[in-house]
């Protein structure tokens, strides 16, 4: 299911058809369908493993798909990231059947089915491009699954451990299975947990298991989402400065970004006793607003702030690089309008690029201006998910 969403996301289909020679597995095929679950077009990935391969094996030892990792012509991040999978699964089948990790014994066309899915699923973000990994609560299922055993609770032995520490779901309307031994050791090498609190939706693609219940699609959801500055309440933190020399204002407004505020304004203002004073407000996530406020402690000759939370409503933002001459780049800010988008280049990397061309700044602006509307589309295309023609 993981492999299919790659699949809709973005991830070439040549990539994956080529995989399972990659790890040595030759003789194994790869079929990718676009197939319909109650409604939603997702996409279907089956492997066809033989049950027994050239060489006769007929089962593998945890131990040996490890090296089999090992051996694959796979990016340091990919093999690192594999290993650790199949070292945390074969210490939770290990503590099921009370036996070391490296006696686990998988069925032939089990061990490869995990090496692909797992070597598969970790390579298909480096694919498409995706740095970091987040997770909703956890669906589980409801019920019982059939095992080599005997009948299980949902989740399975396995499951349960690899899940330890995990926010989970179990009122969904799965019935049966819906996280795998193979899934929970996904989200326990990719996922860094819960999604931040501010971020941006830019697609989302589906991947199709075996099932097809009519009650629900039985699909994976992957959402492809990029950081966003902005938040929808924020703490404003407010004081009044009469005894700085005005020199330290910029010092000062570099502190509080860097510990986090979103944004700072200073105006002058009437103090007590007649004299000149500088009103400050700074914007600050709820999060970061302690470390905001010590650094204004820090960095100003305040005393006591003021803070009081307010709603914030902001067009929807993003930032696009545009190459303005031979390395020579700037970043562009989009906000998308009920009239359009509108842009503006970003003022501190217009300084520097004007310094490296030797031209002025207000050329450096016109020019990247100009070529900020070539560059939103190029974007666009970018962020488009590519559906994989069926075959």
């Amino acid at each position: 299911m993981l492999l299919g969403a790659l699949l809709s996301a973005g991830a070439e289909r040549a990539w994956l058809v080529a995989l399972p020679a990659r790890l040595g597995f030759a003789d194994v095929k790869v079929r990718i369908r676009i197939v319909s679950r109650c409604g939603i077009q997702a996409t279907k990935v089956d492997f066809d493993i033989p049950a027994g391969d050239s060489n006769g094996h007929h089962g593998r030892h945890l131990g040996e798909l490890i090296e089999i990792v090992r051996r694959a012509p796979l990016s340091s991040r990919v093999k690192t990231q594999s290993v650790r999978a199949f070292e945390l699964l074969g210490a939770a089948e290990g503590r099921v059947h009370g036996i070391s990790a490296d006696a686990v014994h998988l069925h032939e066309v089990g061990a490869v089915d995990a090496v692909l899915d797992i070597v598969g699923g970790i390579e298909g973000f480096e694919q498409i491009d995706v740095h970091e990994v987040f997770n909703l609560p956890v669906a589980v299922g409801n019920g019982w699954v059939e095992a080599e055993h005997g009948r299980l609770p949902v989740p399975a032995p396995a499951t349960t451990i690899l899940l330890e520490g995990l926010e989970l779901s179990n009122n969904g309307p799965v019935r049966g299975e819906a996280t795998t031994p193979t899934g929970a050791t996904l989200l326990r090498v990719l996922s860094k947990g819960q999604p931040p609190d501010r971020w941006r939706l830019l697609g989302s693609s589906w991947g199709a298991g075996e099932r097809n219940p009519t009650e629900y699609p039985n699909t994976l959801r992957l959402i492809l989402a990029e950081p966003a500055a902005e938040a929808g309440v924020v703490e404003v933190i407010a004081t009044d400065i009469d005894d700085m020399q005005p020199e330290f204002l910029e010092p000062l407004r570099d502190a509080l970004f860097a510990a986090g505020a979103l944004d700072c304004a200073v105006w002058t203002t009437g103090g007590k006793k007649g004299r000149v004073s500088l009103r400050l407000e700074a914007l600050a996530a709820p999060g970061d607003t302690e470390r905001v406020v010590e650094a204004l402690f820090a960095n100003s000759t305040s005393a006591g702030v003021r803070r009081w939370s307010a709603v914030r409503s902001t067009l929807a933002r993003r930032e696009v690089p545009v190459e303005i001459a031979p390395s020579v780049t700037v970043r562009i800010k989009i906000w998308e309008g009920p009239g359009g988008m509108r842009c503006k280049p970003e003022f501190d990397d217009v300084i520097k690029a004007a310094a490296a061309l030797r031209l002025p700044a207000v050329e450096v602006a016109r020019r990247a201006q100009l070529a900020a509307e070539t560059a939103m589309g190029d974007a666009a295309s970018r962020r488009k998910p590519r559906q994989p023609k069926e075959k």
